[in-house]
């Protein structure tokens, strides 16, 4: 192999192992409270789902209203068009 190749295969090796070792990734099952949603963790305590995520993942968090509940909660507020 010539050393020109096989410099870009060490390249795309390093980059491989590199965006490997920066994913987090949850798997398996996660206990969630069906009414408040919050997830027990390792340790037998519940905390809130994003806290959760974050801490398991590399995911942020955007919070937003979706339209039912902008409808349930601030029914005086028209902040979706029917």
């Amino acid at each position: 192999m010539s050393g020109k190749k096989l410099s870009q295969r060490k390249r795309l090796s390093q980059s491989c192992k590199n965006a490997l070792s920066d994913i987090k990734q949850l798997t398996g099952l996660l206990p969630i409270c069906s009414h408040c949603k919050k997830i027990r963790n390792d340790k037998g305590y519940w905390q809130q789902i994003e806290q959760y995520i974050y801490e398991h993942s590399d995911a942020q968090f955007s919070h937003g209203i979706c339209q039912e509940c902008a409808k349930k909660h601030y029914p005086d507020l028209d902040l979706y068009d029917d």
